[in-house]
């Protein structure tokens, strides 16, 4: 007659588990491949800047004012340019997350929204620079990947 040990216990728990964690595996696995699902954004930004080219002014305030022709809503942003770095670009639209961003006299955010607009930069209240651009519509191809059945 046989009389049962502790290590015999400790083995047939271990074995336990080992199956009970492979069982639950394999409960959880995915039974088939689905269709590869990807997310996409785009928008369309607009890069301007200004700058002193032979640095006489020193330190001075850059005023960027975009303003959309089809609603006629002005976004502006001011940025310190310091002495020794003689210029700046600036990015339209800025995102509200950071600190300086195009925005409205009221605080509301530019958006990338298609159309003409137009753009100039004052420095001490005067027009140094200007110009106008299109923002483009943006649009996005998405592929859906598939598992393709095997031929026989």
């Amino acid at each position: 007659m046989r009389v049962s040990t502790p290590s015999t216990f400790h083995r047939l728990t271990s074995t336990l588990r080992a199956a009970g964690l492979a069982l639950a595996l394999l409960l959880l696995a995915p039974l088939c491949a689905q269709a590869q699902t990807w997310m996409v954004s785009t928008d369309a930004y607009i890069k301007m800047g200004v700058m002193d080219k032979f640095g006489q002014l020193g330190t001075y305030s850059a005023k960027f004012v975009v303003t959309d022709q089809t609603s006629g809503k002005a976004y502006i942003l001011v940025k310190e340019v310091g002495a020794g770095q003689n210029g700046v670009d600036v990015i339209f639209p800025s995102e509200p997350s950071e600190p300086d961003y195009f925005k409205t006299e009221t605080g509301e955010a530019a958006k990338s929204q298609p159309g003409r607009y137009t753009w100039e930069c004052q420095v001490s209240g005067k027009k140094v620079v200007g110009g106008r651009f299109t923002l483009p519509e943006t649009a996005n191809d998405i592929t859906v990947l598939e598992k393709q059945e095997k031929k026989k």
